[in-house]
């Protein structure tokens, strides 16, 4: 049934409306807002992230387990489906990307600075290194929007695949330093191993010399980023040479994403092979 899942989510994303009217987080933001205004919790990351991951989690686990008896658990197929692409990630990078990559095919240095600070987040000291970061933007909101949550509902189902959402939403709205600290290190815990999986997938969908030199230096630190290792390895992937404004910087944008691309069907067709033989 995961598969069928895994499948029924691709048509749920590129043919449907549904993914913006599932992930709805009001009532889970208002949660988060009440632990954290709550004088129990205060000053207490682990019991406010206790409130944030694991008490959804139980509502989702029990929810299962009673529709899991009757007709052989189908009935789960549709909470399947919803927890699947309530987790997946927010937003379109492409849509995210429009405003830079029209400013960056005009050679519109100052426009493209005020856009990616505005729609990605991120600033740059020269052009270069404003591509760069634009690259890895990219590169992270495909890995942690896609590849991360179904990596985590293939191996350990729904519950999993919530949990890492939910704490990528506890670090991204969270107002206390010390609880979104904490959603971090289980963040970074989470990533460790689908963040190098992706970019081992890159090494076989792209170049893989560049990445593996890439790979085999950061494969078991702990303590790398993993969005700057996707950003690395994505890069290696393509292999670029000096890009610059104009065609060029936005034709590296589009080779990243049709990288991305080629991994998901890669990765699609490992999950294939595995239903068959498991």
């Amino acid at each position: 049934m995961s598969f069928l899942v895994l499948l029924l989510v691709l048509w749920v994303e590129k043919f449907s409306s549904w993914r913006a009217r599932i992930q709805q987080d009001g009532a889970w933001l208002r949660l988060l807002a009440w632990a954290q205004r709550h004088s129990a919790f205060q000053h207490n990351p682990w019991l406010q992230l206790a409130v944030l991951v694991l008490l959804p989690l139980a509502a989702l686990a029990l929810l299962l387990a009673v529709l899991g008896v009757p007709l052989h658990g189908w009935l789960t197929l549709p909470v399947h489906l919803w927890v699947l692409v309530y987790a997946l990630g927010r937003g379109d990078p492409l849509v995210a990307l429009g405003p830079f990559r029209d400013a960056w095919r005009r050679e519109d240095v100052e426009a493209a600075y005020l856009v990616a600070q505005r729609d990605l987040g991120v600033e740059a000291a020269d052009a270069d290194s404003l591509l760069q970061q634009a690259q890895g933007y990219l590169l992270w909101q495909g890995y942690q929007s896609f590849f991360a949550v179904i990596f985590w509902y293939a191996l350990l189902g729904p519950l999993a695949a919530l949990a890492y959402r939910l704490l990528a939403l506890t670090v991204e709205h969270s107002e206390d330093p010390a609880l979104r600290a904490r959603a971090a290190q289980w963040r970074h815990a989470f990533d460790w191993l689908p963040v190098r999986l992706l970019a081992g997938s890159f090494a076989l969908v792209g170049s893989f010399v560049a990445v593996s030199r890439v790979l085999l230096q950061e494969l078991l630190n702990w303590n790398m980023p993993a969005a700057q290792l996707i950003a690395n390895s994505g890069r290696a992937a393509e292999e670029f040479g000096t890009t610059s404004l104009g065609e060029s910087g936005v034709s590296s944008l589009d080779g990243l994403w049709q990288l991305l691309v080629r991994a998901g069907v890669f990765w699609y067709a490992g999950f294939a092979v595995w239903t068959l033989l498991f």
